[in-house]
């Protein structure tokens, strides 16, 4: 098993389920405040099978209704400290 692209994608798929949006119309919302994303893309983040870059977490914060530094804090509060950098 590979490890994981990222850290936010669990967390922002528990937010978006808890607002209520698919992964459609997160994308959709996502395209609406400027990045042109997918939601086979969105899906991917997700399931921690790609990166997400240091500009997207501000846009995917600010998707679910979160501050940035929110996001993160909660993404780091639930990965284990071996999986770490």
């Amino acid at each position: 098993m590979q490890p994981p692209r990222n850290i936010v994608g669990p967390v922002v798929r528990k937010l978006r389920e808890k607002n209520g949006l698919t992964q459609a119309e997160l994308a959709t919302k996502l395209n609406l405040i400027g990045w042109d994303v997918s939601r086979d893309t969105l899906a991917k983040i997700e399931a921690q099978i790609r990166c997400v870059s240091d500009f997207e977490i501000p846009v995917l914060a600010i998707s679910v209704g979160i501050d940035p530094f929110e996001l993160l804090r909660l993404s780091l509060a639930r990965t284990p400290k071996r999986t770490r950098c």
